[in-house]
């Protein structure tokens, strides 16, 4: 939405790379490991 996209566009974008995300898991055989985020003080 920042760069201007129409809601439809950037939810495309989104899922684009959760899939992308996705096969590379897949095709390495790994898992997906949450990394902890910093605590906002």
């Amino acid at each position: 939405m920042a760069q201007g996209k129409h809601h439809t566009q950037a939810l495309l974008c989104l899922a684009r790379r959760r899939a992308d995300v996705l096969f590379t898991m897949l095709r390495d055989g790994t898992c997906y490991e949450p990394q902890p985020s910093a605590a906002v003080t």
